[in-house]
């Protein structure tokens, strides 16, 4: 049994600091399988450091089970989060749009750089974000298409609720899982919650997520709940609802409700006249997986994400 926590890249800062990035690795039995959980690159984005608490306590209590390597990466971006800052404060740089960075490049090149070189090599990562303070998300993990094929029967191990295959974009060139899975490490994205904000219900779906996952990749041997079988986007169209007006949202409808199109699922309110402006209407037909958690709206702002049935059948 080995429990250890080592410091993977640090770079000096001002007044005799320095800028650590760190994780926690739990180890038993002689399998050399090795899960990586990874979380806090962006400073905004909470869920996953009670997950993180929960799988590192959870291993530790429970060691006799575990058959391989968990490295649990707890924060990439640690003055983000003490600062409550997305990016990287001073430097007011994205963190996920760096990688895979460069060992003779600046300061926050060579971080990332350095945690790339320590997490190539496991055999799944997993990278938990939450989303915005905008925006709430129902627990699912997004993937490339070009990725889907060699990703997708991992994340139907995780217990989400739903899988978004996205076409490719060039801003994901820059991001660790990108980064990640075209150096042959199968890297799964994450997304739930809203940002600053920590929900234990979703924390928890992704808790036996991660054990069933574990269990399938033959790293534990102990109990493990039954996992949900999630909706996946493929074949399928994403509706965006946007705000026409500036006011106040306030929805009608909840995440995972099915609707059809037209059907009313929220208004945005103007306090000063008491007017409903604008009676926020679905777009399109299927399953809210995204609405809007941060009230205040202005014309263009995103209020829900919709995603359609497939085509000639019926939402699932």
């Amino acid at each position: 049994m080995i429990t250890m926590i080592e410091t993977i890249a640090t770079a000096s800062l001002a007044v005799n600091e320095n800028l650590n990035i760190q994780k926690q690795r739990i180890a038993n039995g002689k399998s050399r399988k090795r899960l990586s959980l990874v979380t806090g690159t962006h400073g905004d984005e909470l869920e996953g450091q009670y997950l993180a608490y929960m799988i590192g306590s959870y291993l530790n209590e429970n060691i006799g089970h575990l058959d391989g390597i968990v490295d649990i990466y707890p924060a990439l971006n640690p003055m983000g989060i003490d600062s409550i800052t997305r990016g990287v404060p001073m430097f007011d740089l994205d963190m996920n749009r760096v990688f895979p960075g460069s060992k003779d490049g600046t300061m926050i090149e060579m971080i990332c750089a350095s945690i790339v070189d320590d997490i190539a090599g496991s055999d799944v990562c997993v990278d938990i974000h939450s989303s915005n303070i905008f925006l709430k998300e129902i627990p699912q993990i997004r993937m490339s298409v070009p990725t889907a094929p060699a990703l997708l029967p991992y994340a139907k191990m995780m217990n989400v609720d739903f899988v978004w295959i996205h076409e490719s974009a060039t801003v994901l060139e820059s991001t660790l899982a990108h980064t990640l899975n075209t150096r042959g490490t199968k890297t799964l994205v994450v997304e739930m919650g809203v940002g600053m904000r920590i929900t234990k219900e979703y924390c928890r779906q992704l808790f036996d997520g991660i054990l069933n996952l574990m269990k399938e990749l033959g790293m534990w041997s102990g109990e493990t709940a039954t996992v949900r079988e999630p909706i996946v986007s493929e074949g399928r169209e994403v509706g965006f609802v946007n705000s026409d007006a500036a006011g106040i949202f306030v929805p009608c409808a909840d995440f995972g409700d099915t609707v059809n199109e037209g059907d009313h699922i929220g208004d945005v309110v103007d306090p000063l006249t008491s007017n409903v402006v604008e009676k926020v209407e679905a777009v399109c037909s299927g399953m809210i997986f995204t609405l809007r958690e941060y009230p205040v709206v202005y014309g263009g702002s995103l209020l829900a994400r919709i995603l359609q049935p497939s085509e000639g059948g019926a939402e699932e």
